[in-house]
């Protein structure tokens, strides 16, 4: 069977990991714009697991896939965006959620994306709004989360932190954004 080349690049010292037989693999994207604020969606009220929380984009790989497939699925479905490039690792995390499917493990990676940053499409079933959050917003994203459920924000405050200088992007340099 051939192999599927994917149409986005990723950084060479990512090194994702390969899920184990029978474990629940998610995956999720971190996106910043060119301000440096990073892309979230919240979660709609009538959800099964986290409703009306704040999210990055993402969600559980399926069989067959890798998680860097994916994750580039998920962005696809959760924005209408296509991923471009996977920049770096933001780190991998172990988490319970609240609807009793039990334990999950979770990649996550800093993304750039193409497509319209202004108008994704979201997903209405699942989401039902959208915000760009910067260093003097994280805090709504912690938003019907209790004290100690803060992955969200605290994925985004470490990526909005270390946000590169758009003037560091050759991208943006030369106006291809």
């Amino acid at each position: 069977m051939p192999t599927r080349q994917p149409s986005f690049s990723v950084d060479p010292a990512i090194v994702p990991p390969v899920p184990a037989p029978g474990e629940v693999w998610t995956v999720g994207a971190v996106i910043l714009n060119d301000d440096g604020e990073a892309f979230a969606q919240k979660r709609s009220p009538n959800r099964r697991l986290f409703p009306g929380s704040w999210d990055i984009v993402g969600g559980h790989v399926e069989a067959g896939e890798t998680l860097l497939e994916a994750l580039a699925r998920e962005v696809e479905e959760e924005t209408g965006w296509r991923l471009r490039h996977v920049r770096r690792s933001l780190g991998t995390t172990t988490w319970t959620g609240d609807d009793g499917a039990g334990l999950r493990h979770e990649a996550d990676y800093l993304v750039e994306v193409e497509g319209d940053l202004d108008r994704p499409a979201l997903e209405r079933s699942k989401h039902c709004a959208f915000g760009w959050f910067g260093p003097d917003g994280l805090d709504r994203l912690k938003e019907n989360r209790l004290p100690g459920e803060f992955l969200i924000h605290d994925l985004l405050a470490q990526a909005v932190r270390r946000a590169p200088d758009p003037m560091e992007r050759p991208e943006l340099r030369s106006g291809r954004a």
